[in-house]
């Protein structure tokens, strides 16, 4: 082996000309960036979402609309929800430690209880909401609705 015949290991190598690297290569001079501008200089790095001068997309696309910065969000559980958990577990109260387990919300979650379906048992529910199909289900049955 001498250092005429030295060449890298194969596959190591992608690219067949090496840029930048004199007029031989055929890509010295520029370096294959053109003449002048800022896509020529070293350090350049395009702006997120820059689109060559054109107006951005972000900025061509009409806003409309409002969004309350107050708004609380609720994971809906159904009552029906209630009856399958009770008749799975024996529980005479549900408290949203209880949905947790059941991994039907999780621990940030607000919930709040809607009265989609049937309840045929006694239960005392603490929720942070409900709905007032919700309680009148519940106390129909001689249970609590107890807010948070």
């Amino acid at each position: 082996m001498n250092l005429h015949n030295l060449k890298p290991a194969k596959g190591s190598t992608h690219r067949k000309k090496r840029i930048g690297r004199g007029q031989g290569s055929g890509h010295g001079g520029t370096s294959t960036r053109g003449h002048k501008g800022a896509q020529s200089r070293s350090g350049y790095s395009r702006k997120f979402g820059f689109e060559g001068g054109q107006m951005p997309i972000q900025r061509r696309l009409p806003k409309y609309g409002f969004t309350n910065i107050n708004r609380v969000e609720y994971k809906p559980v159904n009552i029906s929800t209630l009856q399958k958990l009770f008749e799975d577990r024996n529980l005479a109260s549900i408290t949203v430690e209880t949905l947790i387990d059941a991994g039907l919300i999780s621990k940030k979650d607000k919930v709040k209880i809607l009265g989609n379906g049937e309840l045929n048992a006694t239960l005392e529910v603490s929720a942070h909401a409900f709905s007032k199909s919700a309680i009148e289900a519940i106390e129909a049955k001689q249970g609590k609705a107890i807010k948070l």
